[in-house]
């Protein structure tokens, strides 16, 4: 392998080594898992966006509700 690089050849050959240890229904367990945990991932750090707007929202109204207050 001249350089390092992984050619297509290479991926096919370790794809069906892979096939073959595990299996397809093992693999489409393994693929429907990891599905899972990125949209867990994804939907934690948009909530983490939406905790923060709601925060200044909260701060905002609190700030105008002192101003009026005053």
């Amino acid at each position: 392998m001249p350089g390092g690089r992984i050619g297509l050849p290479e991926i096919i050959v370790i794809l069906v080594i892979v096939l073959l240890v595990f299996g397809v229904g093992r693999i489409s367990k393994v693929s429907e898992e990891l599905g899972k945990s990125v949209r867990s991932f994804r939907k934690g750090l948009s909530g983490d966006k939406e905790q923060k707007e709601e925060k200044e929202k909260k701060e905002e109204t609190n700030d105008n509700s002192t101003n009026t207050q005053i």
